[in-house]
């Protein structure tokens, strides 16, 4: 194994648009550390030459899947792996939203409909506007919220991602995103920062799969409330391994209490370029790891 040597896990777009990059590997030079950005998928990549691998920008891990668990697996033999494969496994598919809701965390309340289960009895939907969404996505893609008069639009696009194979997600829409919603980011298990961003499912009815995640981000002081929530989440995460990073996106409910929308620990945008504390505290823990005999024990 190498000295002072990071792979900085990334994806064929990420080379490209990843403004992150190249913020991380300079604050991980000005420590010592080499900080080398490598796609996950390149061939004959020989993950036992670095010291750890953090895995930053695979923005493609969901149209492959099972392929990209299988990497994880194995860069994991090969070195330390951040966040732990078991993890990444583990929250590729937010059937983890049940996993958390059964441990106590307040969750948006979600129904998952698996492909060849009966769709639902009628007016599964409830009476008010809902969220479908695949478990298995990122960045909003084949997502959209539907108003209660076009529950008929809604019940098709359940249908159609069940036709394809996919898990399924009812939500309740919380109108209280439009207010914002929050997303508390933790290095080392420690609070770092947080910002604030506009509601991405703007037009009721309609897959956009070209919107744009994170609108209008400004940075945010979170209530103790919403930081308890947060870190109760993180608490419920089934591992002994301390998380590297971790984003916590909160909404308020009806009531205005904080409640769980996503818990992002496999690639999420940590807002490094818009608050440059939490760069240091990534690089600051990417390097001890770096050097740690025992880097569980950070």
């Amino acid at each position: 194994m190498g000295s002072g040597r990071v792979a900085i896990v990334t994806s064929g777009a990420g080379m490209e648009w990843d403004a992150d990059l190249p913020l991380i590997v300079e604050a991980l030079r000005a420590r010592g550390v080499v900080g080398v950005p490598v796609a996950w998928d390149a061939p004959d990549v020989a993950w036992e030459r670095f010291d750890l691998a953090v895995i930053r920008s695979t923005w493609d891990y969901t149209e492959r899947i099972e392929t990209f668990l299988a990497w994880a697996d194995r860069a994991a033999r090969g070195t330390r792996l951040w966040n732990p494969a078991p993890v990444v496994r583990w929250n590729s598919d937010k059937r983890y939203l049940r996993d958390l809701a059964e441990k106590g965390v307040d969750v948006v309340p979600t129904r998952f409909i698996e492909p060849g289960s009966p769709v639902a009895e009628e007016g599964f939907l409830g009476d008010g506007p809902v969220v479908v969404k695949p478990a298995i996505s990122a960045g909003a893609v084949d997502t959209a919220r539907y108003e209660p008069d076009q529950h008929a639009a809604a019940e098709q696009h359940v249908r159609a991602l069940l036709e394809q194979g996919r898990i399924v997600m009812v939500q309740p829409y919380l109108r209280l995103v439009e207010e914002g919603e929050r997303a508390l980011v933790f290095i080392g298990g420690t609070f770092s920062h947080a910002i604030r961003k506009g509601p991405v499912l703007t037009e009721s009815g309609e897959i956009d799969n070209d919107r744009v995640p994170h609108p209008d981000v400004t940075p945010y002081d979170p209530t103790d409330e919403e930081i308890t929530t947060a870190l109760t989440a993180l608490a419920a995460v089934p591992t002994a391994d301390a998380l590297l990073f971790a984003r916590v996106d909160l909404v308020l409910d009806e009531t205005r209490r904080p409640v769980v929308m996503e818990l992002e620990l496999i690639e999420p945008n940590l807002f490094l370029e818009s608050r440059p504390e939490g760069l240091n505290h990534l690089a600051d823990s990417i390097t001890a790891r770096s050097r740690a005999v025992d880097p569980t024990q950070i």
